[in-house]
């Protein structure tokens, strides 16, 4: 067995790691790879035996403007085993690997993990913290609508599907809490272009996950769009946010402590994102690695 990192442009690598986690999660991300959404702010460490990667976890390197404030964090993500080399300790060596490299260069380092591995994090050095989600008022919601809607950015061909690669980089910020180098995870969820929409008259884009209640995601323009401005030109009565909102939109919005059910929690260590609870916030859902 050998410890093996950073070797996402090397492809025999890429392809072990892409077997396991294929293996583990289901997903594939060799087409994230090779259509150039990898910028290289995603990390592997990965252990390597016979031939295949046995055992992995990324260090994801996060920059966030935080109520104006710039943050850079490590996310740790894809932790994973294969089943034959669990109980080893295999992960727990890598995430300690992580840590160690990066606690002195970064704000803080999270990761998002089961309550069943609520020990295992704890003896770590993480701490567990609740975050906090936003719910648009049904009022906002159901005013009165606009002329115009929002299309499916898949149906306006290449040109405009270029013009959102270009803003997921240089929009302005519509949360107070955003992710500043999101471009690789963002086109990670969004490279097939199913849930992208474009509104013309205002010159705007977003991510919404539709449902019996929709997810506003994200929301990308030059210019700053007023969130009542995008909910009038959907076809929808109720909306959840997948970040947070800008201080001046929270008065339209409902916060709830969000735990993500029963086996779901928000791991951390340092200073910098105890204020994660504090300040009511929460971490997009596009920034998930």
């Amino acid at each position: 067995m050998k410890q093996i990192s950073n070797y996402m442009r090397d492809e025999k690598s890429r392809h072990m790691l892409n077997e396991l986690t294929q293996k583990t999660f289901g997903f594939d991300f060799e087409g994230w790879v090779t259509n150039g959404y990898f910028e290289g702010d995603y990390i592997p460490y990965s252990i390597e035996h016979e031939g295949k990667i046995i055992s992995n976890v990324s260090a994801n390197r996060m920059q966030f403007m935080q109520n104006g404030v710039l943050k850079n964090y490590i996310q740790i993500g894809t932790v994973m085993t294969d089943e034959t080399f669990r109980k080893q300790g295999l992960a727990a060596d890598l995430i300690k690997r992580v840590i160690e490299e990066y606690k002195d260069v970064c704000d803080g380092i999270y990761l998002f993990g089961n309550l069943d591995a609520l020990g295992f994090y704890q003896k770590m050095g993480f701490a567990m913290s609740n975050q906090y989600r936003y719910f648009v008022k049904e009022e906002f919601c159901k005013s009165e609508k606009a002329a115009s809607r929002f299309k499916p950015v898949a149906d306006l061909g290449d040109e405009k599907k270029k013009q959102y690669l270009d803003l997921v980089r240089e929009s302005v910020p519509h949360s107070s809490f955003e992710q500043i180098n999101k471009f690789g995870l963002q086109m990670f969820y969004t490279s097939g272009f199913d849930n992208v929409f474009y509104e013309e008259d205002i010159d705007c884009f977003i991510v919404l996950e539709p449902g019996d209640r929709p997810v506003l995601q994200s929301i990308l323009s030059k210019k700053k769009v007023a969130l009542t401005e995008v909910l009038r030109r959907l076809d929808i009565n109720c909306c959840s946010l997948g970040f947070t909102p800008l201080d001046e939109d929270k008065e339209k919005c409902i916060s709830e402590v969000y735990d993500g059910g029963d086996d779901y929690r928000l791991f951390y260590m340092g200073e910098a994102l105890r204020s994660i609870e504090q300040e009511k916030l929460y971490f997009p859902d596009l920034s998930h690695a």
